[in-house]
């Protein structure tokens, strides 16, 4: 039984071997680990072994039976497929297949039970949406949310390696020769992830906005900021939240407490984005009703997008379609 990572040398490629590294259930599998030609024959030590990188085109030859994807979606359009007709079962941390409607998007702890045998391709979804959706899970179910009102405070983690080149050239008052930013980052909020759309949006604004809809329910009402901020750590988010009825903040606390992945924190108890790195829970505070709205409430929700954004959330996609076949 054979598992390849594909992007072993990124930023999340480098968390999800942290994770197969650790965990238990992936004990008996073998590994190959994929990367760009450049990176080809270079070694990785992955439990006291060494492995060689391999080209895409090697992997697939050696049909894997779970291939875990972390190049991006041009890589990821390119190959899933001819992984899939080679008997495999792709998991794929990119926007390729989020919004396709013949493939599911996973959170497994709100929609794991969906998978099953006959699903090859997986997503996983945005870091950022991750986040929102575990925050706001039980809350709709119980109570049901009208309308989202959310802001994000993104790391450069979420844009990879580049991106946090780019901050620490800034710092160093280094010369960027390639930024992947166009203003400058270093103490500096930039109000635009992704790539603008035609409607003013951003590309990570309407990530947010399409998967919740996918995820939870379409008839939620969505608008969202993305910002990204100067921090190597977690993805920060204030939202704003308008219910179909009122609660109590006391019976939303209940609410998110019952959730598997979310840690609460009251009062003066929050979290920062700096605190959360290599976390793999969801941290939800500043829990307080909105005294403009009836039906509303406000709260902080962070968490590391390179972990439970990505890698962790692919590895719990994989026990799950493991289990399956077992």
């Amino acid at each position: 039984m054979v598992i390849a990572l594909i992007g072993a040398t990124g930023l999340v490629g480098k968390e999800i071997i942290k994770k197969l590294e650790k965990n238990k259930t992936f004990k008996n599998f073998n590994f190959l680990f994929v990367a760009s030609e450049k990176n080809k024959n270079k070694e990785i030590v992955f439990r006291n072994n060494k492995y060689k990188l391999e080209t895409i085109e090697e992997a697939i030859k050696k049909k894997p039976k779970y291939v875990l994807f972390s190049a991006g979606s041009a890589v990821a359009k390119r190959f899933a497929e001819k992984f899939t007709k080679t008997g495999a079962v792709v998991i794929d941390n990119s926007s390729a297949f989020r919004m396709k409607k013949k493939h599911k998007l996973i959170v497994p702890e709100i929609n794991g039970n969906k998978i099953t045998l006959k699903d090859r391709i997986i997503a996983n979804p945005n870091c950022s949406t991750i986040q929102l959706v575990l925050s706001l899970f039980q809350i709709h179910k119980k109570i049901g949310v009208k309308r989202l009102i959310v802001s994000t405070y993104q790391s450069v983690s979420g844009s990879g390696q580049k991106g946090l080149d780019q901050l620490q050239r800034e710092e160093k008052k280094e010369k960027v020769k390639k930024p992947i930013y166009l203003k400058k980052i270093y103490n500096n909020a930039i109000p635009h992830c992704d790539t603008f759309l035609k409607n003013g949006y951003t590309k990570e604004e309407e990530k947010i906005i399409f998967e919740t809809n996918k995820i939870l329910d379409s008839k939620i009402k969505i608008t969202a900021t993305a910002v990204r901020i100067p921090t190597n750590g977690g993805h920060g988010e204030s939202v704003n939240v308008e219910l179909k009825k009122q609660t109590s903040i006391e019976k939303i606390i209940n609410l998110l407490n019952k959730q598997e992945g979310l840690k609460i924190g009251l009062g003066k108890d929050y979290k920062t984005p700096i605190e959360v790195k290599g976390r793999d829970e969801v941290f939800v505070s500043r829990i307080r009703k909105d005294t403009s709205c009836k039906k509303s409430f406000n709260m902080w929700i962070v968490a590391d997008p390179l972990r439970k954004g990505a890698a962790t959330n692919a590895i719990q996609i994989l026990e799950k379609v493991i289990s399956l076949n077992n």
